[in-house]
């Protein structure tokens, strides 16, 4: 899940397919990936609770085990829009594909978090430890921002490469005296009694966000659809609030979990309505608006060469349907 290097590779791959694809024509429903994460997995309670119908949304939900494959689906034109991150769409952007972020579902606000064995107390003890995280993750992004905010860099820990499931593993074994996952391995850790975090995405804001990005095209021949897709994702925004055990309960059979497992990640993700939107997708003097975090997020992917060439990040953003929406 929302491993950096193998999604770009994807879109990457598919990038030719995408430009022999003829120009869409309005369908009657929208295709729309969805993955595992809790921000994205709340468009299954828009769905069950009628939202996409009561605001006249056609809308498809396509689910996709492994989320590699929804980013490239997009980038080749087999969906209308895809639940993404905004450094998932910096590459395909650069690459020219006509896509447009048009709402944010939501900011990891602690659900992916740098935790730490007991006997590290501040980021002064984590000096010459050995850190087990996925590498060009957000894991890895999450680490190099919380080294650099403490006036530190990578090349004072020893980055040990493992999948978050596996770096999990060995922290809870004692092999790393620390580990950057998300949850549930969050979870897992703080429950054992073994660990603790030291930093997490609540920590960074803004930079983690969550999005739906849609085709160019696929917006102007629905753009109705998309409109009553944005009313029902804050309708949705609002239901979670309210109603936190029936929106587990959903979201839960998604991806196979309990309920109470599952409402575990609802705090550590921050669900945006209308007025976050409204931000998050405005000016870049707003410091947690995609404008405003885009340059960070690209160091990042240019340092690791996960990305070539430059970005028009505002080409790649359309506020105007929440901003149509918010009108009425």
């Amino acid at each position: 899940m929302r491993d950096y290097l193998k999604r770009l590779r994807s879109a990457f791959l598919l990038f030719s397919a995408f430009c022999l694809i003829a120009p869409g024509v309005a369908r009657s429903e929208i295709k729309v990936g969805v993955s595992d994460w809790p921000g994205w997995v709340a468009w299954y309670v828009a769905e069950q609770k009628g939202f996409f119908k009561k605001h006249g949304a056609s809308v498809k939900l396509v689910w996709f085990p492994n989320y590699t494959d929804s980013i490239s689906a997009l980038s080749s034109g087999q969906l209308d829009a895809n639940s993404q991150t905004w450094s998932d769409t910096m590459a395909p952007l650069a690459k020219g594909l006509a896509l447009k972020t048009v709402l944010v579902n939501d900011n990891s606000a602690g659900n992916d978090a740098l935790m730490v064995s007991p006997k590290i107390k501040s980021f002064a003890d984590l000096k010459g430890k050995k850190v087990a995280l996925e590498e060009f993750s957000i894991s890895h992004f999450v680490l190099v921002t919380a080294l650099t905010a403490n006036n530190m860099s990578l090349a004072d820990v020893e980055v040990v490469n493992l999948s978050a499931g596996d770096a999990a593993a060995a922290f809870l074994a004692g092999r790393v005296e620390a580990a950057v996952v998300w949850n549930p391995w969050v979870n897992q850790i703080q429950t054992s009694g073994k660990g603790k975090a030291l930093f997490t995405s609540k920590d960074m804001p803004g930079l983690v966000p969550d999005l739906l990005v849609a085709q160019e095209k696929s917006i102007a021949s629905n753009r109705s659809d998309f409109l009553g897709m944005i009313k029902a994702w804050y309708d949705t925004e609002a239901f979670i609030r309210t109603n936190p055990d029936e929106a587990a309960k959903i979201m839960s059979k998604v991806v196979g979990l309990k309920p109470k497992e599952y409402k575990v990640f609802l705090p550590g993700t921050r669900f945006f309505g209308q007025k976050e939107n409204l931000l998050a997708l405005g000016a870049a003097s707003e410091k947690q608006s995609l404008l405003a975090v885009a340059p960070t997020i690209e160091k990042f992917l240019k340092d690791n060469k996960l990305l070539e060439g430059s970005v028009d990040f505002a080409q790649g953003i359309d506020a105007s349907l929440v901003a149509e929406v918010a009108k009425k």
